[in-house]
């Protein structure tokens, strides 16, 4: 691969985790010349963020460690993306540790809040709403504010999910979420486009993540099959046969940030195998 982002530094949020989204979105970034910030949320803090289900700050730690010995330049900071003053505090890590903010994902997500709609609570929809939708919101905010203070641009990517297309059973506030932010990225390209700034979503189908096989799991209990009777379904629905893998979303991440990506903003881009046509 060529250094297309060779000079760029990129803030990923939710990208403490071992074979997630975020660690496979930084592998890319970085092997396109990137500096990397790595960010989650480091420990539990409330009911909504159990330590399986979290990048801790020991995991966190050890995929910068991964990436540095690729040759990467890396840094990490802890953020919890619903607290608007730690997000500010990851930009302006960014711009003090690498000397600039050129990219920034929104990739932190809740996905584990999976319930029937008459089962769930009040604090359940508030806990998902409040990572997937509010805090990227908060992250592009705090990220545009450094870009346009630059005056050189930049690109932002939330990661969206084919449920920002279709709805799903047992996935209110997720599906609501993730539809939120195709109308945040719509509204926000209008306004940040003079300052040459493209806002984008990516919207995979699903991809078994640590976060994936937990939804596997309970899918196919909630189904009465087996994990691989649930999987091979699965499969057969998706024109190219298969789930996605955490590399095809991080490959359309790196495609919008980089310079043939230029004059898309506004975008949701479904990385679906041919699953979701919306």
């Amino acid at each position: 691969m060529t250094a297309v982002l060779a000079g760029k530094t990129a803030v990923i949020t939710g990208s403490g985790r071992r074979k997630g989204l975020g660690e496979a979105i930084a592998r890319r970034l970085a092997a396109d010349g990137a500096a990397i910030v790595l960010s989650d949320i480091g420990r539990p803090v409330d009911a909504a963020t159990p330590a399986t289900m979290i990048g801790v700050q020991d995991e966190l730690e050890a995929v910068a460690a991964d990436l540095r010995a690729g040759g990467a330049a890396v840094s990490t900071l802890a953020c919890d993306v619903r607290q608007w003053d730690q997000v500010t505090a990851l930009a302006r890590h960014a711009v003090d540790a690498h000397g600039g903010l050129d990219i920034w994902v929104n990739n932190a997500g809740i996905g584990y809040i999976m319930k029937p709609l008459l089962d769930v609570s009040p604090d359940d929809w508030t806990a998902v709403i409040d990572v997937n939708l509010t805090g990227a919101f908060y992250g592009l905010k705090a990220a545009a504010e450094v870009m346009i203070a630059q005056g050189r641009g930049g690109r932002i990517v939330n990661i969206a999910s084919q449920a920002a297309k279709s709805g799903f059973p047992c996935a209110q506030a997720y599906t609501a979420s993730k539809h939120g932010l195709v109308g945040l990225a719509r509204s926000a390209a209008i306004e940040l486009g003079a300052h040459a700034i493209t806002v984008n979503n990516v919207c995979p189908n699903h991809v078994t993540t640590g976060l994936g096989a937990w939804q596997n799991d309970y899918f196919a209990r909630r189904a009465g099959k087996s994990i691989a009777q649930y999987m091979a379904e699965m499969a057969a629905r998706i024109p190219l046969g298969r789930p996605g893998l955490p590399e095809d979303t991080a490959n359309a991440v790196a495609f919008l940030c980089s310079p043939s990506a230029a004059y898309i903003t506004a975008e949701s881009m479904n990385v679906s195998g041919g699953e979701e046509p919306h």
